[in-house]
């Protein structure tokens, strides 16, 4: 079990999986008779977004001819579960999400397409930022963040917890940090917490109820568009090396014509609606992608967490 799950219990979790995806069908991947389920994370499944899910779920209805239900998870545990249980057929993951699912599903998983700029998979990449307050004038670098009240996302995301975990333990290599130690209180930081979602840690940092926070450089221009939090408020102390983008995955056991029309619907999805509000990069589009795309970040995972 990995060390960042210690502490958790698993009865409990299990719980929390079943409560986020009580009242769903078995979605079974080549039956026209069940819903089609697309899980989505906290960050998708925001008030702005709801429209926009919908708009997709019944266009691809359409294309598949099959009813489309969307779930939206408290984690990312609860999707991996839901895919693993086959309550969901398709869910919208990070590069960490992914290969958290690669390795509990043990492989039965594909990745079909991953959103791009432009469409441009030479674009399809984000970072992870580090962010403050801009008034807090002590801190302006990785190297002030010790001793610090810290703001993680989730355990399985990768700008909001993967690699800001990497980042700080190659920025002080004298102090033998793993990933446990980083996330507990009073040992290398003030407090540590998971916010659960990228949107709320970036609140949390502009509250001044903690003094640093990691998140998705993508998630949060797009609290900055919308208005939710101001520009002039927040400063970057750090960015990371460039990630690959979330992608959509599916269980590998999928019927093959369900999962052609499925990734050609996608590759052809041009709603923008979607793009902005779900996908949070406006004139995004989905391009092809498998989980050789995620290799960097698998391996990583697995040298953190094991």
């Amino acid at each position: 079990m990995k060390r960042w799950m210690k502490g958790i219990s698993v009865s409990l979790m299990l719980v929390a999986a079943a409560a986020s995806f009580g009242g769903c069908g078995s979605a079974g991947g080549g039956s026209g008779q069940q819903p089609f389920t697309i899980a989505y994370a906290p960050n998708e499944s925001t008030e702005q977004s709801a429209d926009a899910r919908s708009a997709l779920s019944a266009d691809l209805g359409k294309a598949l001819g099959r009813e489309v239900k969307e779930i939206s998870a408290s984690d990312y545990n609860g999707i991996i579960e839901a895919l693993r249980t086959k309550k969901a057929d398709m869910a919208y993951l990070g590069a960490e999400g992914i290969s958290l699912a690669n390795q509990r599903l043990d492989g039965n998983v594909d990745v079909i397409v991953m959103k791009a700029p432009d469409g441009d998979k030479a674009k399809a990449l984000y970072h992870s930022v580090f962010i403050t307050r801009a008034d807090r004038s002590d801190i302006n670098s990785l190297q002030d963040v010790k001793g610090k009240k810290m703001a993680f996302v989730d355990p399985g995301s990768t700008s909001g917890n993967l690699i800001p975990t990497s980042m700080i333990m190659k920025a002080f290599p004298n102090e033998n940090l793993d990933s446990e130690t980083l996330h507990m209180n009073e040992k290398f930081f003030a407090s540590a917490m998971y916010a659960g979602k990228h949107q709320a840690s970036i609140q949390a940092v502009a509250k001044g109820d903690v003094d640093v926070a990691a998140v998705s450089d993508q998630i949060l221009q797009a609290e900055i568009n919308s208005g939710n939090v101001k520009a002039g408020d927040i400063k970057v102390i750090a960015t990371s090396d460039p990630i690959p983008s979330e992608g959509m995955i599916i269980r590998a056991d999928m019927d093959q014509n369900l999962r052609k029309t499925l990734t050609d619907f996608l590759l052809q999805y041009n709603n923008e609606d979607y793009f902005t509000k779900v996908i949070k990069v406006k004139g995004a589009r989905f391009v092809e992608a498998s989980k050789a795309d995620y290799q960097p970040i698998i391996e990583l995972n697995l040298l953190l967490n094991t």
